[in-house]
């Protein structure tokens, strides 16, 4: 049972249900009482005490009905009626009496596995196949380039060279009954087709998951085709959480600070040194503020849609975060990006500013025309843009204005190093007043961008 349900637990971890070792013991626990008999209570069981959100319980629940999809063993009584059948249907298949016993006298010399699927039980080729699974380690089977491998490692243990030996040695001298055993081989091997296609399902869909994530990480997001938006969307969502899970617990323990021992010390020495009173170390730490000026051209659109989801998407970390868009004109977007979907945010964004011809000079004038007040020197402003300016004026004595008022100013470039500079570009002016330059084409380079702005305030 144990190792049963351990297989389980994995197969739920790759369905997207986060387990932890407390958790897995919990349900443990509560299938020990319960048992494996009412599949209905143990499905609700796991339920319970494993699922945590309506997508989680999605997930278990459809992980579960595809684990525990096994066809339920015959009674004896049912297994009996079954071979009395298979008898029947043997000999009415035969041409006369002689036949039928010569063709039990062939059978009575072949293998186990032969004899077995000369029989025709179900169940009992089920439980081999089962079995031979469980000594092939088909729970290992982690991409879809390995079903070939694993049914044929299945086949091995379940002894398919005995059974060539024994079709080769029946073609010649009893056909009938060879052609019988090869549909019931080809009918075995598409049983075991589908219990490793099922297995791949199972254990393999995390691996498959990781190795899409990781293929989507590297792609230039501004090349993400309509199809894959939702699955990069899926993946910035990811890339948040593990931010938050990264930097707001060490945030909690900053509070308080840490022991400071010499005044601990001191202040107990008049009871001997027990720390009745204990004092604390406080480091100031600037509390997160981010101001995220994007441009939403046509050119860098896509970039600016996810790095806008990133940064709204980390409020346990950043509590104070302030979007703004842009192409010919700018305007503030926080709003819109806390009230309405992703999807919808950004059609209302591009409705308005989107997809126009890129004139950075304007657009720094309109920030500071009307929220050049929202920099303090504990913020951090983060430029997402090419740099394209379309040979308008850049305006580079308002980036500037804005470096020597915030914290530090970063600028995000989609477009590579080696176009910097070239045509219109104004990166080589902008740089000058930049704290940090960064290209930030991939999602992974836009999550190191992020973290590294976020760990700087810790």
């Amino acid at each position: 049972m144990r190792e049963n349900l351990h297989r389980f637990f994995r197969a739920a971890r790759g369905a997207g249900v986060r387990l932890s070792p407390a958790e897995s013991i919990d349900a443990m626990r509560a299938v020990s009482k319960i048992g494996f008999t009412d599949r209905t209570i143990l499905r609700d069981t796991f339920l319970l005490t494993l699922a945590k959100t309506q997508d989680e319980k999605k997930a278990l629940g459809d992980c579960f009905d595809l684990f525990f999809d096994r066809p339920e063993p015959q009674s004896s009584a049912e297994d009996g009626r079954a071979d009395e059948q298979d008898a029947q249907g043997s000999n009415a298949g035969s041409d006369s009496p002689g036949e039928t016993s010569s063709g039990d006298e062939q059978a009575e010399g072949l293998g186990q596995l032969a004899q077995m699927l000369l029989a025709q039980d179900r169940n009992q080729i089920s439980a081999a196949i089962a079995n031979a699974a469980s000594a092939a380690s088909l729970s290992d089977i982690r991409y879809f380039t390995q079903r070939g491998i694993f049914s044929g490692r299945i086949l091995d243990q379940m002894g398919i060279q005995r059974l060539r030996d024994d079709l080769d040695n029946l073609a010649a001298s009893n056909p009938a009954l060879a052609e019988r055993l090869t549909n019931a081989l080809d009918d075995m091997r598409g049983t075991v087709r589908e219990t490793v296609s099922q297995a791949l399902m199972l254990y393999g869909r995390e691996e498959a998951e990781n190795l899409r994530n990781e293929i989507l990480r590297n792609a230039p997001l501004s090349r993400i085709e309509p199809r894959q938006v939702e699955q990069m969307r899926h993946l910035i969502r990811q890339i948040a959480r593990r931010l938050r899970e990264r930097y707001s617990k060490p945030r909690k323990r900053q509070r308080r600070g840490h022991l400071d021992v010499r005044r601990t010390i001191r202040r107990n020495a008049a009871w001997g040194g027990v720390p009745f009173l204990t004092a604390w170390k406080r480091r100031h730490r600037d509390k997160p503020k981010i101001v995220a000026l994007c441009d939403v051209s046509g050119s860098v659109a896509r970039v600016s849609d996810f790095f806008l989801l990133l940064i709204h998407s980390l409020h346990e970390v950043v509590d104070d975060v302030r979007s703004f868009a842009f192409s010919g004109h700018l305007i503030e977007v926080s709003d819109i990006l806390e009230s309405k979907t992703p999807e919808e945010a950004m059609a209302e964004i591009m409705s308005k500013v989107g997809f126009g011809s890129s004139d950075y000079g304007s657009s720094l004038a309109d920030f500071e025309d009307e929220w050049m007040s929202a920099i303090t020197p504990q913020t951090t402003v983060i430029v997402l843009g090419d740099a394209r300016s379309n040979n308008l004026d850049p305006r580079a004595d308002i980036l500037r204005r804005i470096a020597e008022r915030s914290k530090r100013l970063v600028w995000l470039n989609p477009e590579g190093r080696m176009a910097w500079g070239w045509g219109d570009s104004e990166m080589p002016r902008y740089s000058t007043f930049c704290t940090v330059v960064r290209q930030c084409a991939t999602a992974k380079q836009l999550e190191r961008a992020v973290s590294d702005i976020v760990a700087s305030y810790q």
